[in-house]
């Protein structure tokens, strides 16, 4: 086993753990503004990753991608009175340009539902126009005052989807789907996270929607992440920018609007979720290197062996890199890909090319093992499997080990604060309850039915409340 990088023990200092594995991990640094960020090659890497696996599922439901402007005229926020009212804080305001001050102000976009809707008004004029399915992959500015790399900074990337629909009934159905087969899909089966999908309460909920889908997601310190929502928007938006369009009857009638969105923030989530002492584990459908192939030493005939096994594990469909800097120490390089949760490591060196063999180091469940070379392009897609679900299945159960039911707003409080997830009847809580759980910096993260699906409205009956501290 390669020796342990020098990271502080998550059981030690679990933010400083965080912020040492993005140093050392070598995947984002502070920009120059206070609250933003420097992307590094690896951690864009990761997000690349995420944008493809995500931009497939967001095409596969329809949507196609455009791209709408960063400045938005202030005079455009006033048009949705709750939505501005929730931004207001976060808002970004540009007085001067050219030299001169502006006529208008204008808004970097904390989120684009006021510049989309404009033109939202002048695309639909028909029901033939309908539905409207648009994504955007762009950066947004809200001015946080206490930030954290990847999890809450005041620039980040992501994308937003908008869409416009002739009715209720299809929004609604549109925003459960992006929930479940976009978000859902991703977060288990590629970011191997489980996460529990659910429904804001009323106090929690996107300014101006009418009601907001979630998935939360557990992490090592027994935090809740908000990883991606779904908003259905109602008419609220329609009706502040007049998206109508001719009904087949010859009637006008407003459309029906969603807006989703998921963010670098799933990086953040990445990190928290499997990282360990030694640093990242990186989910294997998810790696940028799903292998690293290393030459112990500047030897012609292992050199060459490390170019053939990494072109056959290349041709056997896993993403592979060769390592041979014989100028930087054996020992340093395992640190870092290991550092870097690389989920294979080939190691091989004259004694092991004597005998057909290399070294193999997994990544996820750990431990190190001698491996066939000639096998090993047959081998490893099956072990990359098996390790995909490991740590789907380490999530599960560390959710599911802290996850508490309980009967009254005190032990919920008493279990949260003790740090870890409390479920509640939401009859039993309420509005009421929520706001005392507040005071304790305790929020409700969703309400969710007894069978763990999504309840179809906050009263229905048997919803629970999963209640704990967030991020």
């Amino acid at each position: 086993m390669a020796k342990a990088p020098v990271l502080t023990p998550q059981a030690e200092d679990f933010p400083r753990w965080y912020q040492d594995v993005i140093n050392k991990a070598e995947l984002a640094d502070n920009g120059p503004v206070r609250g933003t960020m420097v992307i590094r090659p690896y951690g864009y890497a990761l997000w690349e990753r995420m944008q493809q696996e995500m931009d497939a599922r967001i095409k596969a439901a329809g949507a196609r991608n455009a791209y709408f402007p960063l400045l938005i005229p202030q005079a455009h926020m006033a048009k949705e009175a709750e939505h501005v009212e929730g931004f207001a804080p976060e808002l970004a305001v540009v007085t001067h340009g050219g030299g001169k001050q502006l006529e208008e102000p204008a808004v970097i976009r904390p989120t684009s539902e006021m510049i989309i809707n404009e033109f939202f008004a002048k695309w639909v004029q028909s029901y033939r126009d309908l539905p409207l399915l648009v994504n955007q992959w762009a950066n947004v500015v809200r001015w946080e005052m206490r930030t954290r790399a990847f999890l809450r900074t005041s620039e980040f990337l992501w994308q937003e989807g908008h869409t416009a629909h002739a009715t209720f009934e299809e929004a609604r159905d549109y925003a459960a789907l992006i929930h479940r087969e976009v978000y859902g899909d991703f977060m288990t089966n590629v970011l191997a996270m489980d996460v529990v999908p659910g429904r804001k309460t009323a106090a929690e909920r996107f300014a101006g929607a009418i009601n907001t889908l979630t998935l939360e997601g557990m992490m090592r310190d027994r935090k809740a992440l908000q990883m991606g929502t779904s908003h259905e928007l109602g008419q609220n938006f329609a009706r502040a920018f007049d998206t109508s369009y001719l009904a087949k009857d010859g009637s006008r009638e407003l459309v029906w609007q969603t807006s989703w969105g998921s963010s670098t923030r799933m990086v953040g989530g990445l990190i928290m979720t499997h990282g360990d002492d030694n640093g990242l584990r990186v989910p294997p459908r998810l790696a940028p290197v799903q292998a690293v192939v290393l030459a112990v030493k500047d030897d012609p005939a292992v050199l060459e062996a490390v170019r053939r096994v990494a072109a056959e594990l290349a041709d056997a469909g896993v993403r592979t890199e060769v390592d041979d800097r014989a100028d930087v120490p054996f020992g340093r390089r395992a640190v870092d890909w290991e550092l870097k949760g690389v989920p294979a490591r080939v190691e091989i060196g004259p004694r092991d090319l004597a005998g057909g063999s290399g070294m193999l180091a997994r990544r996820i469940p750990g431990g190190k093992e001698p491996v066939s070379l000639d096998t090993l392009p047959k081998v490893l897609p099956g072990l990359l499997e098996e390790d995909q679900a490991l740590l789907l299945a380490q999530s599960r159960q560390l959710r599911e080990e802290n996850t508490t039911d309980v009967r009254t707003v005190e032990e919920a409080a008493e279990v949260a604060s003790g740090g870890a997830w409390a479920r509640v009847p939401w009859a039993v809580l309420g509005p009421e309850g929520e706001a005392r759980l507040a005071a304790d910096a305790v929020s409700v993260r969703c309400l969710v039915a007894e069978d763990g699906s999504v309840p179809a409205s906050d009263d229905a009956p048997g919803t629970l409340a999963l209640v704990g501290r967030a991020y």
